[in-house]
């Protein structure tokens, strides 16, 4: 990495394959890489957040960015107000910055328990389907005893 780029952890629908990867068009991969296990990942509907304060190593993708490239996506990703960028540590020791979320804006959205943004509801390649869960199979059969 050059001294003039930035690092930048992305989890949610800016990694590659996702509907918004084309604002990391200038951006130079540098692979995937997993946060240190004191995160949560919460599903926004369209887009994820991290949130400082979890249990979970969330799954991403580390790039370079160019300070303009920086600057465009902080304004599309609404930091400072909405998303607030910050250094993160990486599970292997390293530091990169990350878009968060504060607890309290993230109060009531759904927790990717996984950590993995592409394994969420319904997501391609999902290992398992809320829809097929224990308690919303025995919720199922509670109130439809025909089932």
């Amino acid at each position: 990495m050059t001294t003039s780029e930035i690092a930048l952890f992305v989890y949610d629908n800016l990694m590659k394959g996702e509907d918004q990867h084309e604002w990391l068009a200038s951006a130079r991969s540098l692979g995937e890489a997993t946060t240190t296990p004191q995160y949560a990942l919460v599903d926004l509907g369209t887009s994820g957040a991290l949130v400082q304060g979890g249990f979970v190593a969330v799954t991403g993708e580390l790039y370079a960015l160019s300070p303009a490239a920086l600057a465009a996506l902080d304004v599309h990703r609404g930091h400072p107000i909405l998303h607030r960028r910050t250094a993160i540590r990486l599970a292997d020791g390293r530091e990169a910055q990350a878009y968060l979320l504060s607890m309290e804006q993230a109060a009531g959205c759904r927790r990717v328990r996984e950590g993995d943004w592409r394994k969420r509801r319904g997501a391609p390649g999902a290992t398992r389907s809320r829809d097929n869960s224990p308690l919303v199979s025995w919720a199922k059969r509670r109130f439809d005893p025909s089932r």
